[in-house]
């Protein structure tokens, strides 16, 4: 991680799914450039259409005792992103705490694999509801307090700008939020409220990790597949030789949209994938 140099004093980030992987990496990397956060997390399961272990309350702990050696101050609530007055409740303690609010991270969501024709209506509901009207609903709460402070940020974690098998449903999820992304840009920007989304490919994280994809990856194979295994096969997706990225990239793009480096960058999609466009 680059050293901090304070680019965030004195600023206050709301980031959600911030509980573990890159929820995680960006209240900590915000509060290591100044800012403190206010951090909600669902920690417990969302339904049973989802195949791979939740974030815990002890994860979300985890995060608020990271965010606290970095010296900065945290809220922490256990906040499922479905949930509208839930956000607006939290971030409403937030405002009461902090007294303003600079920054949003939408970075909660879920995936489950499965082509479009095997998919039940629960899986499909499941991931519209999370990873699109989730981030409605944190965008919802937060633009009066982003508005009263004079201006803000709001970053939307998305994935990859291209539609892949047995996704269908993340992928319209994520579509969904890019024309989101781009209508509310053009909507706050009289209000100085920037608004774009950053696009990973594979994150070294719980969502990838699980043997659900491994054996999606490698089918017909028994047993348990081993991360050494998978790697290779992440590989292929990348031009540059890496089979993923790490949460703290995604951050760092994160925190380049929140800071003032980027206070008339607005309406943009930025891959974090690498993936050049040669491939």
């Amino acid at each position: 991680m680059a050293a901090a140099n304070g680019t965030l004093e004195g600023r206050v980030a709301f980031i959600t799914g911030a509980a573990r992987g890159q929820g995680r990496a960006h209240a900590v990397r915000l509060a290591s450039e100044g800012a403190d956060i206010i951090a909600i997390d669902v920690c417990k399961p969302v339904s049973e259409t989802v195949t791979y272990p939740m974030p815990t309350a002890e994860d979300l702990a985890e995060t608020v005792r990271l965010v606290e050696a970095t010296g900065r101050k945290v809220i922490a609530r256990e906040v499922d992103i479905r949930d509208l007055e839930a956000q607006a409740q939290v971030v409403a303690d937030g405002m009461e705490q902090f007294g303003r609010l600079d920054i949003v991270v939408a970075n909660a969501g879920i995936v489950r694999f499965g082509t479009v024709e095997e998919l039940t209506e629960q899986a499909w509901r499941d991931v519209i509801d999370v990873n699109l009207t989730g981030v409605w609903h944190t965008v919802k709460a937060a633009i009066p307090h982003l508005r009263a402070a004079g201006g803000g940020s709001i970053i939307i974690i998305g994935t990859g700008l291209k539609g892949k098998p047995n996704l269908g449903h993340y992928a319209a999820a994520k579509h969904g939020v890019v024309g989101l992304m781009q209508s509310l840009a053009n909507e706050l920007a009289p209000d100085m409220i920037r608004v774009n989304s950053v696009h990973p490919s594979a994150v070294d994280n719980d969502m990838i990790h699980n043997q659900a994809l491994y054996h999606l990856l490698l089918p017909g194979r028994q047993g348990d597949i081993t991360r050494q295994e998978i790697e290779p096969v992440f590989q292929t997706l990348n031009a540059l030789p890496v089979p993923w990225v790490e949460s703290v990239d995604i951050s760092n793009a994160a925190l380049f949209l929140a800071s003032d480096e980027a206070r008339y960058i607005t309406g943009v999609t930025l891959p974090v994938d690498a993936v050049a466009s040669v491939k």
